[in-house]
């Protein structure tokens, strides 16, 4: 009777563990934003989601949607992030040369303490927008796996290229740089 009850115990538990995996699987592949990345290196140019967020840089809040009319490139970044250190001064670079062709950089602080990406910023010496995205809540909506992930917006909020990792070789420097073209051309 004992070893009965042991194999229906164990039967539950496999189930349930099944179970789990499959609500994972569904998960995953249902989540808004999962294949923004896929759809823009179609071609497709999906609308970025938008979203209101806590400012790092300074007091306020900042809205995605009142970038319009400007080209965007979004970096979700962590202080915790290794190659974001790499990254932090090409960013830096791109913002301090292009914001007066129309270019904004947006660094999105997910998954890190205020106070460690604050810290962060200085050791950089970060002076584009900076927002606060605590939980990930705004980086899972556009599907991010992994630190960093950077987002090339066109002028009228649609997502030119993504880059998964960081853009610091040359190579991934240029080809940022002919998306943040295409995006200035739209």
């Amino acid at each position: 009777m004992a070893r009965r009850a042991r194999l229906v115990a164990q039967g539950v538990a496999v189930g349930l563990v099944a179970l789990l995996f499959l609500l994972l699987v569904w998960s995953l592949v249902t989540e808004e934003g999962g294949d923004l990345a896929a759809k823009a290196t179609r071609g497709e140019r999906p609308e970025a989601p938008d979203f209101t967020l806590e400012r790092l840089d300074q007091e306020g809040d900042l809205t995605l949607s009142s970038l319009r009319g400007k080209a965007v490139v979004l970096n979700a970044w962590a202080s915790w992030c290794g190659p974001c250190k790499a990254e932090a001064p090409i960013l830096e670079q791109i913002w301090r040369k292009d914001r007066a062709r129309g270019v904004v950089v947006v660094g999105l602080d997910a998954k890190d303490f205020r106070k460690d990406a604050r810290r962060f910023a200085r050791r950089f010496d970060l002076t584009f927008p900076l927002v606060y995205d605590g939980p990930g809540d705004v980086v899972g909506r556009y599907g991010v796996t992994g630190f960093p992930e950077s987002f090339v917006l066109d002028r009228s909020g649609k997502i030119v290229e993504a880059f998964a990792g960081a853009v610091d070789s040359a190579e991934d420097q240029s080809l940022l740089h002919a998306a943040i073209d295409r995006a200035l051309e739209s």
